[in-house]
């Protein structure tokens, strides 16, 4: 009677699982099953609302308390004037809220910036007029009275002033492409300081203050352009076009970066009297409530060093007010998440050996330490004067949970966040409400809107309609672990298994990192995983693989030690510890050691390269997408950020993929578009060349005019389906 019991069971088993729904590439690079969330929110003064876009036709204003629309503050169909629109793509509102751009026509040039066409309109007539007839700008933004806005065209500044007739005029006239800019980062500021607007104005609006970036002498880089298609550029039929820029590679000559001041009334350009060495960098300027006072931000080219200024853009004179120096390198944090007051400002730094917030005042002398403990400060949310609360997102609960904080003014920390996950928020201006976006490996975003203790008061969005497509599918949950390797490191990781997973056989099993320095792909949150959710995982667990993440040293939340420990020589470690994983997985009793590969994309690419010539040969298969094969190939930033120059540590930089060509095992696809201005195609035709010469058998997918991302058409469904097919090939799996 048992076998009879056993048999049925297995019978109703099969048939549970075929009649399940199975996940299809074609589905996943559409993005069917992609969540749904709010966008475009942005807080209002009154500290009771915020504001966000509705199917790109309008903007209106919802209460934090109820979700519910009080407002609606522009609508294409009810705007004054000759000009009508279609949709937007975008707003930005004045100090005010009484004048609005209205973004339309956004045109992507690098990761942050973009032109755009935009209006300006008044919310108490409803007016909508042209900001400008000279062509697409980029990057504008109000003065605090809301009278000016300045943008940025052509790497030049302009000037329109409201109350007089949306006059417009030119700021500076030395911009020129691949010369110098004035206003915004070229494209390695860009990309390593995640930002594109490099100007603001002085408090009372009497005074422009900017960076400007000299590139005249920096290397420029090319790449050639095809017809292609998806889109077809057409002008490329006969003959191949190229695209050249600025790009200096690690060691080599960046920007000459200086600060100036503009006299609004009296035209006047001056430049600040800026301490900062002539390869040093400007990653951030920010207005303060002192018409005299602007902060700037420095940091010398080692990148070790934070220095705040406070300049004075009429006199130029510069004094400094905070050095932020720390052991081997300052990461981005710090430029994304100071805040300005009106008596201070709240700094990140990691001088403690972990990410906490410290509160200055506008002298320069430290106040109080707003964060403290073992844990990371992960996000800054703001700081509340008045009370003296801080409200923050941290992973005090684990390397791999992300939650809301408050930090009253003694010190005391309190979750505000309701679920183990991760957590992120949009505070109200009054800090009596917030907006909180939850999710973990399993579920997908849930938006709320939270009081200020945390409670739920109205759910905005819960996915059930991912949710319901979901449970048709029969997925396995993923799940967390722990190992120890060889050299005694702990690393955590992540695997996911078949739906029908039987203990009793031996799968293959697919690796998938990124590695990066302060990276994190094993997070309890949804958008692990290659395509988030662990969707292309769960996809490839249908095909009979294990599907595994593990974060290596050098990966972030567990303390600057942890993360440091790569810096000098990229990749070493990281490899190391990603083949002690294989090796771990390969002493499961469900693994088949011989079928273990490893695959990336970036960093990830880099890592998989690394990993596959490490010299113990445990990966039978690897696909590298869009790979840096020599740091000396990659931009100065970044690289020297954990590198140094290749000039100050020849041997760092001698560690790479190119370098150990001869030891490559397994079957190796590397994937990268021909137009990538971030990794260089560059990477890949050169380390084809060194495995042609080590005489090690390879392949080669190329993906014509297609940037960093490798999308466009049908490229992201070709390149997802031939690394599939590769998977089951090499690993040997019939599905």
């Amino acid at each position: 009677m048992k076998k009879i019991f056993l048999l049925i069971v297995a019978v109703m088993a099969t048939t549970f699982n075929t009649s399940a729904e199975q996940l299809k590439l074609e589905d996943l690079t559409r993005g069917a099953y992609s969540a749904r969330g709010i966008h475009g929110v942005r807080p209002l003064n009154d500290g009771e609302r915020y504001s966000q876009i509705v199917d790109g036709k309008q903007i209106v204003a919802r209460s934090f308390r109820t979700g519910e629309q009080t407002d609606v503050i522009f609508d294409v169909s009810n705007t004054k004037g000759d000009i009508r629109l279609d949709r937007i793509s975008g707003y930005i509102m004045s100090p005010d809220e009484q004048t609005i751009l209205i973004e339309t026509n956004r045109q992507g040039i690098y990761r942050h910036s973009y032109t755009a066409t935009y209006y300006i309109y008044t919310v108490r007539n409803r007016t909508l007029v042209p900001l400008s007839d000279g062509g697409p700008q980029e990057q504008p933004a109000f003065s605090e009275d809301g009278t000016m806005i300045v943008f940025v065209r052509d790497n030049n500044l302009f000037l329109v002033r409201l109350l007089f007739n949306n006059a417009e005029t030119q700021v500076t006239k030395d911009g020129e492409f691949n010369k110098v800019i004035n206003g915004k980062p070229d494209w390695v500021n860009e990309e390593e300081f995640s930002f594109a607007r490099a100007f603001t104005f002085n408090a009372d609006g009497t005074m422009l203050v900017w960076i400007r970036y000299d590139e005249s002498a920096v290397p420029e880089f090319a790449f050639p352009l095809y017809r292609g298609t998806n889109p077809s550029r057409d002008e490329f039929a006969a003959h191949t076009g190229a695209y050249r820029y600025k790009y200096p590679m690690a060691g080599e000559t960046n920007a000459h970066v200086s600060v100036h001041s503009y006299d609004i009334k009296s035209h006047r350009i001056q430049q600040m009297k800026l301490p900062l060495a002539a390869d040093g960098y400007v990653p951030r300027i920010f207005a303060t409530n002192d018409p005299e006072r602007v902060l700037v931000l420095t940091q010398n080219r080692h990148q070790d060093c934070l220095d705040i200024y406070a300049a004075n853009p009429r006199s130029t004179e510069c004094k400094l007010l905070v050095r932020d120096q720390v052991e081997k390198y300052i990461t981005e944090d710090p430029y994304k998440a100071l805040q300005v007051m009106s008596d201070g400002f709240v700094l990140m730094s990691e001088r403690s050996g972990f990410n906490h917030l410290y509160l200055y005042d506008m002298n320069g002398s430290l106040k109080r330490t707003l964060t403290s403990g073992n844990y990371v400060v992960k996000a800054f949310y703001g700081y509340n004067a008045q009370t003296g609360d801080c409200f923050f997102a941290g992973n005090q609960e684990g390397a791999q949970y992300q939650a809301v904080y408050r930090a009253d003014a003694k010190g005391n920390v309190v979750k505000l966040s309701q679920q183990q996950g991760t957590n992120n928020a949009v505070f109200a201006k009054s800090y009596k409400y917030f907006m909180n976006v939850y999710s973990n490996i399993t579920t997908p975003p849930v938006t709320t809107l939270n009081d200020a203790k945390g409670k739920v008061m109205k759910t905005l969005e819960d996915n059930a309609a991912l949710n319901a497509k979901l449970s048709t599918l029969h997925l396995s949950k993923p799940e967390f672990f722990t190992f120890r390797t060889s050299e005694g490191v702990e690393l955590n990781g992540y695997m996911v298994k078949p739906a029908d997973f039987n203990a009793s056989k031996r799968y293959p099993v697919v690796m998938y990192q990124y590695s990066g320095p302060g990276s994190q792909q094993v997070l309890d949150s949804w958008n692990v995983g290659n395509m988030g959710g662990c969707l292309y995982e769960h996809f490839l667990t249908q095909q009979g693989f294990i599907c595994v993440c593990v974060d290596g040293r050098g990966t972030g939340g567990r303390g600057a030690a942890f993360e440091k420990q790569t810096y000098m020589s990229l990749g070493l470690l990281e490899a190391k510890d990603q083949v002690e994983a294989a090796l771990y997985l390969g002493s499961l009793p469900y693994v088949d050691k011989d079928r273990i590969a490893i695959w990336g994309w970036s960093y990830g690419g880099f890592m998989t390269l690394m990993s596959m010539t490490e010299g113990r040969g445990v990966f039978a298969a690897g696909v590298a997408v869009a790979p840096v094969t020599n740091y000396r190939f990659y931009d100065s930033i970044y690289t020297e950020r954990y590198m140094r120059t290749p000039q100050e540590n020849g041997k760092g930089y001698d560690c790479n993929p190119m370098t150990r060509a001869s030891q490559l095992h397994g079957a190796l696809l590397i994937c990268h578009g021909t137009a990538d201005d971030n990794v260089h195609y560059r990477n890949t035709a050169e380390f084809a060349e060194a495995l042609v010469q080590a005489d090690k058998p390879f392949h080669e997918l190329i993906y014509t005019n297609r940037n960093h991302s490798i999308y466009g058409g049908n490229t992201r469904l070709h390149l997802y389906r031939s690394i599939t097919q590769w998977w089951k090939e090499k690993l040997r799996v019939d599905n």
